[in-house]
């Protein structure tokens, strides 16, 4: 689809771009990048896993930018993303190096290593705390000295904790999971094309608009492919990134650590009716996986769901179609054509209208089969 410029109007699109910043500071206070990063994590970790970019000040910048507007945060950040030099490929980062915050299972109540509930709204009353009204910095300062003085140390995590559905595997109850050394298909590189491979599917599940995720999961749930899936394994932490020294790669000793990813991981059991030898049914279990920038649970569950929907196709189900849900999830993709609507379609409208005078014009014939002009 291409567009034919607009001449004029150069001074009213300045005069809007005034206005825009005008309704941001019009109050006269503007809020600080860090104050955004500082108090607003959920939303900072949401666009970060939608643009694909690990930010943390530019996701908080985008947001200031875009006065909290998510969508438009996202586009800010992926149009700065397509600007940045790609100068190294970390090392393949195993999710079992994580520093773990918060691991819950759905599927035991006991496992190893035990359940760490965490940093969650889970537990929460979902009740206005009027008192965030006078909230300041100084209360907040005196609330972290006494919660530090009890004993709480920010960097306590722990290391190396074991998978759950590993022990599964032991027990030949799910598959094992076979590693799969194919370097993975890029779609901020390459167009996305059909049939899709997986990593094109959980790359843009990932960078997936979250309530799109969401949503599409729930209707998987409620009816379209009628699955029920428990969750095996949920887990929030760090990740350590490492790139390989410039002229020794492969050199383990030689590995350069630069930092560390934040990132939600869970895996998903999805119990399925294998039909066996001689008629016989078994109760057999499947695997949804999702994995997000930041802490967002919800929308790596839903990407779980939809990765194992999406792994064996049907369809009698949208939610099982890869064209389906991987063209329609993307917040870019899916606002921008939206937004489209309100540029000038004058030349088409005209056509439209045209046709519509015509046939009027043709007339109608009334009770007595006489043409009525119009």
């Amino acid at each position: 689809m291409g567009y034919v410029a607009v001449k004029g109007g150069t001074r009213a699109i300045e005069e809007s771009i005034k206005r825009l910043k005008y309704e941001r500071v019009q109050h006269g206070q503007t809020i600080e990048v860090e104050k955004i990063k500082a108090g607003m994590r959920g939303l900072v970790d949401q666009v970060m896993s939608e643009s694909s970019l690990y930010n943390e000040t530019l996701a908080a910048l985008a947001i200031k930018q875009a006065e909290g507007n998510p969508e438009e945060a996202v586009f800010l950040l992926r149009a700065f993303r397509s600007t940045v030099p790609r100068k190294h490929y970390s090392r393949v980062i195993e999710s079992q190096q994580m520093n773990v915050e918060r691991r819950i299972s759905a599927s035991f109540k006991d496992i190893p290593g035990g359940q760490i509930l965490g940093a969650t709204t889970d537990y929460t009353h979902r009740l206005l705390d009027f008192n965030l009204m006078e909230e300041s910095d100084e209360v907040v300062q005196e609330w972290l000295h006494h919660y530090l003085k009890e004993g709480f140390q920010g960097d306590e995590q722990q290391l190396n904790l074991p998978k759950v559905l590993d022990y599964l595997r032991k027990e030949g109850l799910i598959p094992p999971c076979e590693d799969n050394d194919i370097e993975p298909d890029d779609v901020t590189r390459e167009s996305l094309e059909f049939p899709s491979s997986r990593s094109q599917r959980l790359q843009i599940l990932t960078r997936g608009e979250t309530g799109a995720v969401t949503s599409f999961a729930y209707a998987v749930i409620r009816g379209y492919g009628a699955l029920h899936p428990t969750v095996g394994e949920l887990r929030v932490g760090t990740l350590p990134v490492t790139i390989d020294h410039p002229t020794d790669a492969g050199d383990d000793d030689d590995a350069f650590y630069i930092g560390e990813v934040k990132v939600t991981e869970v895996e998903m059991l999805m119990p399925v009716t294998v039909e066996k030898e001689y008629g016989k049914k078994e109760l057999e279990f499947e695997i949804g996986y999702g994995f997000v920038f930041g802490q967002n649970e919800t929308k790596a569950i839903a990407m779980g769901i939809l990765d194992n929907c999406l792994e064996h196709p049907n369809l009698d189900f949208p939610s099982h179609n890869e064209e389906f849900v991987l063209y329609h999830i993307d917040s870019v993709e899916s606002t921008g054509f939206i937004s489209h609507l309100k540029m000038p379609h004058y030349v088409t409208f005209q056509s439209k209208l045209d046709s519509v005078r015509k046939t009027k014009k043709e007339g109608t014939k009334n009770e007595e089969g006489q043409e009525v002009k119009r």
